[in-house]
């Protein structure tokens, strides 16, 4: 067994600690997707107490989107800096205030800042997540974990908005916002108990007492402790958080940034248009609404399917080929008649393959970046990638005001996914090493 302690755990099989480790992970993801339906569940409570039009209310909804942005490319640094344990237990912190804070504003200029604040904690925490699913993860393994942590936000999204439907069948739409920061500020517990700092990163950083803290995780994890720490590698001490644009990762980071760009704009364009979309062919809200929860179970399920997938074939193969595949379906949603049973069911399979390419980007940034790097690398593309996909809702908006019919929109909102399917072939991903299994 070698002496480096991330080798210890890239080779030998996951224990329980590091499956409660990533099961965490998955529910701080959750919280995302909990966030971005419960403030679209609450925008008609909204607009109707302030008296505020569809313009203003557009401002509130995206404020969100810009938070995490930015959280992401900023806050991704610092987790590669102070570390990702810190970053996670900061940003649930601004999470719960943010969301508290929505609470108690008085009109929609303090509610948008408000909104901001709780997406640049996000936007920081989905860097770390991802790092420490990848990182608390057997090498065997890491796909799996990091597809699996994916799968949260579309869990969050089904479980955290049918909660804030019942509560605002109850209480006023405040009681959505009071939910979130409470589920929030829950789990800065839980991180402190079962996700202490990961083992990569302490051996890349090198606090101090680095040996003593490591040794401790992983007594934890069932490991034997080692003597001293690995040799530092040279490239490795010289490394920097702007290697990314270097030579060596500018095309990984570029080829990545790139697919998940676009492919994200195809996956926003369903989530936020199907209310609209399927109000306009003359159902009702609430029929909306389920509709839209079809594409959330869908993607939860693509998303869980494609990481057990991942330990048979190809992670970059897969991920290619589903986002060719999501083309296809959310062009074919625009061809659907006005039938409920048929919309919910091609909806489901839209947001099944749509999230499965999501999935399949979060486990290929994982394994492309290396762990000096690998929360920039994460928070830069998923940043850049949120910032851009707030304009996929506006983008399909100008086009059906142009007069374009849901067929035509929704196959000029499909290309993003095989475009960034052509941007992901050109990638050169490192093969999984061999482990042990389990």
């Amino acid at each position: 067994m070698s002496t480096d302690p991330r080798e210890v755990i890239l080779r030998s099989p996951m224990t329980r600690f590091q499956i409660w480790a990533v099961a965490i992970t998955i529910g701080l993801n959750a919280l995302d997707g909990f966030d971005v339906l419960s403030i679209s569940f609450a925008s008609p409570g909204i607009a109707k107490e302030w008296g505020i039009d569809r313009a203003a209310l557009g401002v509130v909804l995206s404020m969100e989107l810009f938070g995490m942005a930015a959280g992401s490319i900023f806050l991704g640094g610092v987790a590669d800096k102070i570390g990702r344990r810190p970053t996670i237990l900061g940003c649930l912190v601004v999470m719960a205030l943010g969301m508290f804070l929505c609470t108690i504003a008085g009109d929609v200029y303090q509610l948008s800042a408000y909104r901001l604040m709780t997406g640049l904690g996000i936007g920081g925490m989905l860097a770390a997540i991802n790092a420490i699913a990848a990182e608390y993860s057997s090498e065997k393994r890491r796909d799996l974990a990091v597809s699996l942590m994916a799968i949260g936000y579309p869990l969050g999204a089904v479980i955290g908005g049918s909660i804030a439907a019942v509560l605002l069948r109850h209480f006023e739409w405040r009681a959505v916002f009071t939910f979130g920061a409470l589920i929030s500020a829950a789990f800065i517990p839980l991180v402190l108990w079962r996700v202490p700092e990961s083992v990569a990163f302490l051996v890349q950083r090198r606090p101090a007492n680095a040996l003593g803290r490591i040794n401790a995780i992983l007594a934890r994890m069932g490991h034997p402790p080692v003597s001293a720490l690995p040799d530092p590698v040279e490239a490795e001490s010289k490394a920097s958080l702007s290697d990314i644009f270097k030579p060596g990762l500018i095309g990984v980071t570029a080829a990545v940034t790139t697919a998940y760009l676009l492919h994200i704009t195809t996956f926003y364009f369903i989530l936020k248009w199907i209310p609209k979309i399927v109000t306009d062919m003359g159902f009702e809200p609430s029929s909306a609404a389920s509709v839209l929860v079809w594409a959330n179970v869908g993607g939860a399920t693509g998303g869980a399917i494609f990481g057990f997938l991942t330990q048979r074939y190809g992670l970059k193969g897969m991920t290619v080929a589903v986002l060719a595949i999501s083309t296809v379906m959310v062009a074919g949603f625009g061809q659907v008649p006005a039938d409920l049973k048929i919309l919910s069911l091609v909806v489901a399979a839209s947001g099944l393959f749509t999230n499965a390419g999501v999935v399949g980007l979060y486990a290929i940034v994982a394994r492309a970046f290396p762990t000096h790097v690998r929360a920039t690398g994460t928070g830069f593309v998923v940043g850049l990638g949120r910032g851009g996909s707030a304009l996929a809702p506006v983008i399909a908006g100008y086009l059906f005001q142009s007069g374009l019919t849901l067929p035509t929109v929704a196959a000029i909102m499909s290309v993003g996914s095989v475009i960034g399917a052509c941007a992901l072939a050109t990638l050169k991903l490192r093969p999984r090493p061999a482990a042990v299994s389990r």
